[in-house]
């Protein structure tokens, strides 16, 4: 068992994040392409997004810092630290409002 500080993980990404030329960093903290769990941190500079794309599996998503819009088909939703969806299975996409950190739960079995 591994106890996880995601406070310094979510300093960490964002400052890789504002070096990228992407504006945007993560790190897969459990699971990989071979497991039926995955968790990813996302980390992405204010006014850089992650572009309408699908999804094979089961998938949620937790601000974990800052301020962001997920669209997901015609729908928007501002989301803000602390909040969590489901992200439903149609084209969806992310744009940071301000510096923000997300948790990706995926559940590759699904899928």
């Amino acid at each position: 068992m591994e106890l996880i500080g995601l406070v310094s993980i979510v300093d960490a990404q964002l400052a890789l994040a504002h070096a990228a030329a992407s504006g945007r960093h993560s790190v897969t903290l459990v699971g990989d392409h071979h497991r039926d769990l995955r968790q990813t941190l996302i980390a992405i500079k204010a006014g850089e997004r992650l572009h309408d794309h699908d999804s094979p599996a089961e998938a949620t998503l937790q601000v974990l810092r800052g301020e962001v819009t997920f669209t997901a088909g015609e729908h928007a939703s501002a989301m803000s630290a602390g909040d969590f969806i489901v992200i439903p299975p149609v084209r969806h996409g992310l744009v940071a409002v301000t510096d923000c950190a997300v948790l990706l739960t995926v559940a590759t079995r699904g899928g």
